[in-house]
């Protein structure tokens, strides 16, 4: 199940009359972030509202799930399509659609119009918050059934009787499943690239298992190290970039590993000998200074991997001081990813290369790679 599946819905004081259950008539606006599209309601009703289970372009009936008079925006459902778009398929699961399990964003969408729709937001959150007017293609990657069958860990809610169950979008409510089309039918095996890794029960791996070898391959090609360079592995996990890292760099190089989780950062020990591992969040270990940190000095290269909130300004500010010629951002949220970059630019580096993968079909999530490297380089 996706992150947006098990969102709960914040308990606020209302702001007016509810408007839940309220149907009007519109037209589908852009998509937007977050999994759903922009509709702007004309008077008497002016509002917009972001609506999940559309297509842009469509005629539909949409239904408020979240809102009141005094709220700046509201949420809802297409519950019935008066004029659907070209793009608009049957849910391959009797589960996806308004009312039902979160999980799935765009099942009702061809897959290939998907990936044009995460391809729009990602150019817009870069154009956005970042100023950048950069031409975006989601890749599809091997490992999934058109889109179905990739999901290596899934997580269910447990039913009284033995059964299972998934919830709503934005919602405790719980629907009974008996089986999920996206969880794949074998679990994950955590190799990348021929390597196996050992990972903690509940650790985090790439779900999609075409992901490793995609995201390191991509690291290394943008990169490029070469031998006896030094390299800083951000919010390393169980060493997945450094373990190749190091086999680029070789003998003469240097990788130190940094990683905030304990059991990540020790299993990073285990699965890449030779690489200097530093237990401890990102920002501390890289702002402590000598003897108590010993990374305090100029690296070549940097890939930057960091969780959904991004790097964020004093990590940016800490990784530019060590003056990488290239540094490597893999980015699961286009927005951190965005505003991040905004932040490099201040400070002297630009982006030179995005490449964006498809490691979530049927959802609105979608993993870029950036390489950054030293304006007028």
């Amino acid at each position: 199940m996706s992150g947006a599946g098990r969102r709960r819905t914040r308990s606020r004081k209302p702001r007016g009359a509810s408007r839940v259950g309220e149907r009007f008539e519109a037209v589908v606006g852009p998509v937007a972030h977050g999994g759903h599209c922009v509709v702007r309601l004309g008077p008497p009703d002016s509002r917009v509202v972001f609506v999940r289970h559309a297509i842009p372009g469509e005629r539909v009936v949409l239904e408020i799930t979240e809102g009141t008079d005094g709220d700046r925006f509201w949420r809802g459902d297409a519950v019935e399509v008066l004029e659907p778009s070209p793009d608009r398929v049957s849910p391959p699961c009797p589960y996806a659609g308004p009312g039902r399990c979160g999980g799935c964003d765009f099942q009702h969408v061809d897959l290939a119009r998907q990936r044009a729709l995460k391809a729009d937001v990602v150019s817009e959150q870069l154009r956005r918050l970042a100023g950048l007017d950069v031409e975006v293609v989601v890749e599809a990657v091997p490992g999934d059934d058109h889109g179905l069958r990739w999901r290596t860990r899934q997580r269910y809610v447990p039913l009284p009787g033995g059964g299972r169950g998934m919830r709503k979008h934005r919602s405790h409510d719980v629907v009974p499943v008996e089986t999920c089309l996206i969880e794949a039918p074998e679990l994950s095996d955590h190799v990348a690239l021929g390597r196996t890794f050992e990972v903690a029960d509940g650790g985090f791996w790439q779900v999609h298992p075409g992901a490793p070898d995609m995201l390191v391959g991509t690291v290394l090609e943008m990169l490029r190290p070469r031998p006896g360079e030094r390299c800083l592995d951000l919010y390393a996990g169980v060493g997945l970039f450094a373990a190749f890292l190091l086999e680029a760099v070789g003998e003469s190089g240097r990788v130190v590993a940094i990683e905030g989780d304990p059991a990540a950062s020790a299993l990073s020990a285990t699965n890449c000998p030779g690489v200097e591992v530093r237990a401890g969040g990102v920002a501390d270990v890289l702002a402590a200074p000598p003897p108590d940190g010993s990374v305090d000095e100029p690296f070549d290269l940097v890939v930057l991997d960091p969780p959904r909130e991004g790097a964020r300004r004093p990590v940016v500010e800490a990784v530019v001081a060590r003056a990488p010629r290239a540094v490597a951002y893999v980015a699961c949220d286009p927005a951190a990813l965005a505003r991040d970059l905004a932040t490099f630019a201040e400070l002297g580096y630009e982006l030179r290369e995005l490449r964006a993968f498809d490691l979530f079909p049927m959802t609105h999530h979608v993993e870029c790679v950036a390489l950054l490297e030293p304006a007028g380089r």
